[in-house]
């Protein structure tokens, strides 16, 4: 689609008449050179008779900031190097317009936090994201995140992606980073925990919770629901108990874990390329917990999904493919996510088309590390007419922007409900080999 370079744009409104809109962005300016800690002023208006609903920062194609009314001052920390920026507003007549501002960050020495948003309204969990920078010449040891002046997170390195669970209301989080010279960076963050609900009138592709509004399953890998079948090649057919294929599944496992609540999966068997796939009916028909969703009053509420978990792989070199799906079934039509490291195939990470059934790479690299835990979160949405949306993958605190689209398919039957799915490739040899996962959640509004 052509952008269109203008400032003005002509925006159907609820009337007959167009309605014309602008966006005035005062700070930062196009084409800057700015640090990480970046001051957003701006103000729309509209002819539209309704107004201006709300205003929002995009950076990177990724919505980072979101605000009712006419007007926005905010500061967002960005990552050093070359960025996209769009400032955007949405009105009551169902019209929205942007102004692009491109920015350039420069590479200093601290802690840049790219969220929360400083200022920013977020849901719970809340998703922190930050990469430190030290002139020491050991680099940095660790980085840290306190809340409420607590220490509630460490991970070693000089990045972190992780969620907490906060509880609503405000609140005042320091990311800090501990260098290998004894010194330390910290960046302050203020920000409210509101639910996760969004402004009036969100983006198209963003479409509000609903009345079943959302929540979160933790510590997913521990759960009881789990089952398992194995896939033979070449066509993937289903087997319980298969042909040269043989598994396991250990919970509560404490000698290889984060918190003494690992679980640990294993293939090992005769036929090559046979796969182990472990899935959990998290919601709907299925589900033995409290979200049966009996009376279907929940899921058809639901658009926006994340899979945030933790992954140790004793031996990378044996690993053909590990995938990670989240599944939604309604009302005859399914809407497949899956998302998988390639690590011996195409050595990328991969998305499922559900329409030619088929894996097709995203071009970003699978580049997980060997003997040792991988955070990686997902991020995917239904969109209006019910098509995938594939967000991001974040993996080990690098976030890469996917934005790609795929339709659904007709199911048979009428099974309604949500499954996530863990799957272990097997290799030419079908090689024994064991991962574990670790403090899994699924969140869904």
């Amino acid at each position: 689609m052509k952008r269109v370079p203008s400032v003005l744009l002509i925006l159907p409104c609820l009337a007959a008449v167009p309605a014309l809109a602008t966006v005035v962005v005062n700070s930062p300016h196009n084409g800057e050179s700015v640090n990480s800690n970046v001051q957003y002023i701006a103000s729309a208006n509209t002819t539209c008779q309704a107004g201006v609903a709300a205003m929002g920062i995009y950076v990177d194609n990724t919505l980072m900031y979101q605000v009712g009314g006419t007007s926005l001052n905010t500061n967002l920390n960005l990552s050093p190097g070359q960025h996209h920026t769009v400032v955007q507003e949405w009105d009551h007549c169902g019209g929205a317009t942007t102004t692009a501002i491109e920015l350039s960050v420069n590479n200093q020495v601290g802690v840049v936090v790219t969220s929360p948003a400083n200022g920013s309204t977020v849901g719970d969990p809340t998703a922190f994201i930050a990469t430190a920078t030290t002139s020491c010449s050991r680099g940095v040891s660790s980085t840290g995140i306190y809340v409420n002046n607590q220490l509630l997170y460490v991970t070693p390195g000089n990045k972190l992606n992780t969620q907490l669970n906060l509880g609503g209301g405000a609140h005042t989080a320091v990311v800090q980073e501990w260098d290998g010279c004894g010194g330390a960076e910290k960046t302050p963050v203020t920000f409210n925990v509101g639910g996760g609900a969004p402004p009036p009138n969100p983006p198209p592709g963003n479409p509000p919770p609903g009345n079943g509004g959302g929540g979160s399953v933790y510590n997913l890998q521990a759960d009881n629901n789990w089952k398992i079948w194995g896939e033979l090649p070449p066509k993937d057919n289903v087997c319980s108990p298969c042909r040269g294929l043989n598994w396991s599944m250990n919970k509560h496992n404490g000698s290889v874990s984060l918190d003494g609540n690992s679980t640990q999966y294993g293939l090992s068997g005769s036929t090559p390329y046979a796969d182990v796939l472990f899935y959990n009916d998290v919601i709907g028909d299925g589900n033995t917990g409290n979200l049966k969703d009996s009376d279907h009053k929940l899921i058809p509420t639901l658009h926006n999904f994340t899979l945030d978990t933790n992954v140790f792989i004793p031996n990378l070199g044996v690993t053909q493919s590990l995938e990670l799906d989240i599944n939604m079934y309604i009302y005859g039509v399914g809407m497949e996510w899956g998302t998988q490291c390639a690590y011996l195939g195409d050595h990328s990470w991969d998305i499922w088309d559900n329409v030619s059934a088929h894996w097709f790479s995203t071009g970003v690299p699978c580049q997980l590390n060997n003997n040792t835990w991988n955070h990686i979160t997902i991020q995917v949405q239904r969109e209006s007419n019910n098509n995938l949306l594939y967000k991001t993958i974040s993996v080990n605190g690098v976030t890469h922007t996917i934005n790609q689209t795929v339709a659904p398919f007709h199911v048979p039957g009428n099974w309604w409900g949500m499954t996530i799915n863990y799957q272990m490739d097997g290799n030419y040899t079908e090689s024994e080999y064991q991962t574990y996962l670790d403090k899994t959640t699924f969140t869904y509004w």
